[in-house]
């Protein structure tokens, strides 16, 4: 999990700008997204500091929203 966190973490840009995330023409909104799966980070590394195992579906789930909005992202044109 925490290479999967790391993972995420390194491939989009949760410290981007507000103004870089909104070109005005979203499939979905860049900076909402981005600001769910920072949270979700963020419980999972408190989970994790607490003892917490996750699951395989737990692993599967996050990597999964972590594609599905890197995938918004890209149509965005937030990330390549």
């Amino acid at each position: 999990m925490h290479i999967l966190i790391a993972q995420i973490r390194s491939a989009l840009p949760f410290d981007q700008p507000a103004a870089q995330h909104c070109n005005g023409n979203c499939q979905g909104c860049s900076m909402k997204l981005l600001e769910f799966l920072a949270t979700e980070l963020d419980t999972w590394e408190q989970r994790l500091m607490q003892g917490e195992q996750p699951s395989l579906a737990d692993l599967s789930q996050l990597a999964k929203s972590g594609w599905k909005i890197h995938r918004v992202l890209q149509r965005n044109g937030v990330v390549e």
